[in-house]
């Protein structure tokens, strides 16, 4: 088994390893990741990524120009006043309000105004509790040599690809606007969310 698919499958159902009294090795370390997670700030750089497995899924690389950063975003839905008066319970419209973006394209857009030099490539899940979701974001520096003469990722450099992640075009934002999906019902999402009348939510 190479590295790459040790790392992925430390991290494949992990919840439960966490869980089992028998694990007292990853029981402890969450335990301390998460002590010190909480503590931290919401958006902060981290030396190298918790999961190299997935950060690498998404370009990254251990060279100048590639920067990542761990971003903590709440858990659950929108959080809406009960209104006084004026309507049926049924439409008080307080429970089961959900953001039209999911919470992890909050949470790189969050990441992305701390750094607003560099591009997002892409983020990953790395932990959850019962208040909060850990994501871990990758970014390049479009503007460094490094990146630019890096035939794998010059890409980035070119001018369309500025504010990536405010137009929904890292992989959670192409996944909320429903570009992966195939087969009956996609034909109401394309070419936006706001296309076809507002169907895509």
């Amino acid at each position: 088994m190479g590295y790459y698919k040790y790392v992925a499958e430390i991290y494949k159902g992990i919840r439960h390893k966490v869980k089992d009294p028998k694990n007292e090795l990853m029981r402890g370390l969450m335990a301390e990741r998460k002590k010190a997670w909480r503590t931290s700030p919401t958006v902060e750089r981290v030396e190298h990524p918790t999961r190299i497995d997935a950060a690498r899924k998404y370009g990254y690389k251990a060279k100048q120009g590639f920067i990542v950063a761990r971003v903590r975003v709440r858990k659950g839905g929108l959080h809406k006043s009960r209104p006084e008066r004026g309507r049926k319970p049924k439409r008080a419209g307080v429970n089961k309000i959900t953001p039209r973006i999911s919470i992890q394209r909050i949470g790189e857009e969050r990441a992305a105004k701390r750094f607003p030099n560099l591009e997002v490539l892409g983020s990953y899940w790395i932990w959850e509790d019962g208040q909060y979701k850990w994501y871990e974001v990758v970014f390049v520096d479009p503007n460094h040599p490094v990146i630019q003469a890096d035939k794998d990722i010059s890409w980035i450099c070119e001018k369309q690809h500025t504010r990536r992640v405010y137009r929904a075009l890292t992989p959670a934002g192409r996944k909320g606007r429903g570009l992966q999906n195939k087969g009956k019902g996609a034909e109401k999402i394309r070419p936006s969310l706001a296309a076809n009348e507002n169907k895509a939510k």
